[in-house]
């Protein structure tokens, strides 16, 4: 028993997590996330890695990264900026080319989730993917308006009847793959915006991968403002027809 115990600690030590953070005009918001991050990954014990995926933001987001690999390290913090702004998913794409953990975890750079949920409750099954929840259990939002909140239920509601995932939470961005179950969702996936994170549920159930929920508390971002436009609700809402069609 005590040999079990053992192995499995080592296993624990030695795993690596590396978390993307995709990022367009987060100057306030990435020092604080950072910094949170960098304290939970201390204090855990956990091996770790933060990849900066700046697209261009003309706010100086960017240099507030430099700033921080100075402090963290560039063992800790990588950055792997893009010239211009294109999209959430090929984001998520640029950064694993540059993961080096064995598990990658994908979140906003805007203080909305905090990554501890997600380790623990991998360990906790063995999952393939683990995923953030605002829908089940006593997870939920804070800080949004009437609007955001009817826009994001009804797109959940819509997805659950469309394509029955059997996940409740599609439209949420933060997650923990293994990496090499997230290379292969990758190479199945078409989507490239916020359609991306759906598509990525769709394709795990597909594959029989085993995705476990952990209930999350959302709360709206400190700085800043949503990136979430007319443009972004045309495009998903295409992004799911296709789904419907093809999967």
């Amino acid at each position: 028993m005590a040999s079990r115990r053992g192995n499995a600690k080592t296993g624990e030590q030695s795993d690596k997590y590396s978390v993307l953070l995709p990022t367009y005009n987060e100057r306030e918001n990435l020092p604080l996330i950072v910094w949170l991050l960098v304290k939970y990954f201390g204090e855990s014990g956990y091996n770790y890695e933060i990849i900066v995926i700046d697209d261009g933001s003309p706010d100086g987001t960017l240099q507030i990264a430099e700033q921080l690999q100075k402090i963290y390290g560039a063992d800790k913090i990588l950055l792997r900026p893009r010239a211009k702004k294109l999209g959430l998913g090929t984001a998520y794409i640029h950064g694993i080319k540059h993961a080096s953990g064995n598990f990658v975890i994908i979140m906003d750079a805007d203080l909305s989730h905090h990554v501890s949920t997600l380790p623990l409750k991998q360990k906790e099954g063995g999952y393939d993917l683990v995923s953030g929840t605002r829908y089940r259990g006593d997870g939920g939002v804070y800080g949004w308006d009437l609007r955001r909140k009817l826009i994001s239920r009804g797109a959940n509601f819509v997805t659950q009847v469309l394509l029955r995932p059997g996940a409740s939470d599609l439209t949420g961005s933060f997650r923990l793959y293994k990496k090499e179950v997230l290379e292969k969702l990758v190479e199945q996936c078409v989507s490239k915006g916020y359609v991306f994170q759906m598509e990525m549920i769709v394709r795990a159930r597909q594959l029989g991968y085993t995705v476990g929920e952990v209930p999350i508390s959302f709360v709206d971002r400190v700085y800043g403002e949503s990136k979430l436009g007319g443009n972004e609700i045309v495009s998903f809402l295409k992004g799911l027809l296709t789904l419907f069609a093809t999967t």
